[in-house]
């Protein structure tokens, strides 16, 4: 894909991500108050769950009537920031395992692989949910989760970084391009990392992004299932899981169907920003 072709993805993932980072900025710190008024009812004027899209603009509101756009900016401002630090992470680590098999380090390269294969074992889901766990109440927020995960996430990054190296020839390359008279720097961050493993580290760590998020949800969705405080974020909050959750009381025939529909969409909105974010750093 030629730099005409790429360019387009890069300012779309860039600029939604940026939306991303506006919206949890201008997030409340709290919900507005319960508004019966802006609730559906029935025709003996119980309430039937909340409003619509279009009966009140942008997303509707829930049940009790709050705007579920505040919901939406809620969750925005809990995922924007540790899931960009969770992927930028990934990206690090697989830059140097990639960098390590060029330049020759074999002790260095050797104590990379050690750590990928402990990391690599060990049961995600179990070490994420034993470390929500042992935070302190205070301090449940998503970001030490995010650097967990990607921790648990970066031995398969490091691993296909290290493999793309090596078919780039390794050591003997960059030996070639000294030859040249090539610098260190140009060789080692232009040739090797931008030309060469920019698709790898780029799609690892929009994935590892990608996948904090979903976390995230699930998370949240399970301490809202099971009535327990959150893992993630303060109780002031509130996570795109609870629009999620809203479409239980849908199935339930309540009038709530465009909460569904929103918590879906912003899940699509986030696997857009990561898949654009790979279409842009795909190599010529």
């Amino acid at each position: 894909m030629n730099r005409a072709a790429r360019l387009p993805w890069l300012i779309i993932g860039g600029t939604l991500f940026l939306g991303l980072v506006i919206a949890g900025w201008m997030a409340p710190e709290f919900l507005s108050p319960p508004d019966l008024e802006k609730v559906a009812k029935d025709e003996f004027g119980q309430t039937v769950g909340g409003l619509g899209f279009f009966e009140a603009p942008p997303f509707g509101t829930n049940e009790y009537g709050i705007p579920l756009h505040e919901l939406a900016l809620q969750g925005a401002s809990i995922v924007a920031i540790p899931s960009a630090i969770a992927g930028l992470m990934v990206m690090a680590l697989a830059t140097l395992a990639g960098l390590v098999r060029c330049a020759d380090i074999g002790w260095l390269d050797t104590v990379l692989q050690a750590f990928g294969e402990i990391t690599g074992a060990l049961p995600r889901m179990v070490v994420v949910l034993v470390i929500a766990l042992l935070l302190p109440y205070d301090y449940k927020y998503l970001l030490p989760i995010a650097l967990v995960w990607a921790l648990l996430a970066s031995p398969a990054a490091m691993d296909e970084a290290a493999a793309s190296a090596g078919r780039l020839g390794g050591a003997r390359f960059v030996e070639a391009l000294r030859a040249h008279g090539f610098s260190a720097g140009r060789i080692y961050l232009y040739h090797v990392v931008w030309l060469n493993l920019r698709p790898v580290i780029v799609r690892q760590g929009a994935d590892v992004m990608m996948q904090v998020v979903f976390l995230e949800i699930a998370l949240s969705y399970l301490a809202l299932a099971s009535n327990a405080p959150s893992f993630t974020h303060a109780e002031s909050l509130n996570s795109w899981a609870e629009l999620l959750y809203l479409g239980y009381s849908w199935i339930l025939d309540r009038h709530l169907g465009h909460a569904v529909v929103l918590s879906l969409a912003l899940i699509a909105l986030t696997a857009f920003i990561a898949q654009s974010f790979r279409l842009a750093a795909r190599a010529r």
